[in-house]
């Protein structure tokens, strides 16, 4: 057999298998559109608050529209009591509420520091931080306009008064997040994920299927076998890969600063480790379908472990050592170093050659495995 049959034969076992399309296309495209939807508008905006208001003073509805008037929340009821804001709460009328204490205006009055508070699920990190944001910013602007105030009886002049009511000025310029969204952070490290998760299977559904008959695989040798179905493979998903990291990095606004050179250099190795995984699980899983239970139980382990949602120097010895293993930590730190945060290729170099030492491993263990399999087979 020619390298050139070889090569349309392993192109006719992915392109026939209904369940392979599915992963490797349908998947991929499907996810590029879906997981990002929810998060297309980068942050909430406008929800829904209550006001306890104890005090009842002209200052104290003052600081009531200043809330209201914040892009964070809105204000859709003023209750007057605190058992009922609970009540509104627990009922999912509101997204969180803010208690206006008694004598705000006279503790304001007599220079000491009234205490707001303020109340969110907090199981909702995005939803409770937009709205403790939002009134945080209501108040912390109704106190620098009271310090003002003071400053101006106490005969400062309004310039002056204007710098010295905070003891520091915040100037916070985002970096490698410049919209401060969801998208930013998280849809980039995802997409390497995605991509991995989505080979591994396909590659493992390619030898589960096989395991099943006799046919051109068994015919060949297990290294012309492997290398072809990965070269195969690295084909489609350096296209998949080039419209993750191009048109729809382009589709949602994320910013790209690697060289496209660099990123196509990166992914080799890259892919060559998750089509090696793959490979090994198609062989040693009983049934077929056991292939895309095994990889999408590991999705969630190896995503917090990566390193970008938790520190990797705060997870536990045996989580940071279960990462070293796989190709998700070194490939989405490598991505994110190059692509969002502009890094020299000198800066990833350890994640380049961590990922080529998983390559070697993971195509040792996959080799062994394959033959392993086929001459039971045959036996």
């Amino acid at each position: 057999m020619t390298l050139l049959e070889h090569i349309k034969l392993e192109l006719r076992a992915i392109l026939t298998n209904p369940v392979v399309t599915l992963t490797v296309f349908g998947g991929v495209l499907f996810y590029s559109f879906l997981y990002p939807l929810p998060y297309t508008k980068q942050v909430p905006r406008e929800l829904p608050i209550a006001v306890v208001n104890l005090d009842k003073s002209q200052t104290s509805y003052q600081l009531e529209r200043m809330v209201d008037a914040t892009p964070n929340v809105t204000v859709v009821s003023r209750l007057s009591a605190i058992a009922d804001a609970k009540q509104w709460f627990e009922e999912g009328r509101i997204t969180g509420f803010i208690v206006i204490p008694e004598h705000f205006y006279k503790d304001l009055m007599m220079g000491k520091s009234p205490v707001l508070s303020y109340a969110g699920d907090a199981a909702l990190f995005l939803v409770f931080g937009t709205v403790v944001e939002g009134l945080a910013q209501a108040g912390g602007t109704l106190a620098a306009k009271t310090k003002v105030s003071k400053l101006l009886i106490d005969g400062v002049p309004l310039e002056l008064a204007a710098k010295q009511y905070a003891a520091t000025e915040l100037n916070a310029k985002p970096t490698f997040n410049p919209h401060m969204g969801y998208i930013d952070y998280v849809v980039p490290a995802v997409f390497v994920l995605i991509l991995q998760q989505t080979l591994a299977m396909a590659s493992g559904l390619i030898g589960g299927t096989q395991r099943q008959g006799n046919g051109y695989w068994q015919t060949q040798s297990p290294f012309r076998v492997i290398a072809v179905r990965t070269g195969v493979l690295l084909g489609f998903y350096y296209i998949l890969g080039m419209f993750y990291f191009g048109a729809s990095f382009d589709m949602y606004g994320i910013s790209k600063l690697a060289h496209p050179s660099e990123m196509l250099t990166l992914m080799l190795p890259f892919f060559l480790t998750t089509c090696f995984i793959g490979i090994l699980v198609g062989a040693i899983t009983p049934r077929r379908e056991l292939v895309t239970v095994l990889i999408l139980l590991s999705s969630m382990p190896l995503i917090f472990s990566a390193g970008f949602i938790w520190p990797s120097e705060m997870l536990p010895a045996p989580m940071q050592w279960f990462a070293a293993i796989f190709p998700t930590e070194p490939a989405i730190n490598g991505f994110l170093k190059l692509n969002q945060m502009g890094a020299d290729w000198s800066q990833v170099s350890a994640q380049w050659s961590q990922l080529w030492l998983q390559a070697a491993v993971w195509g040792g263990l996959a080799y062994w495995s394959f033959s392993r399999n086929r001459t039971s087979n045959t036996n």
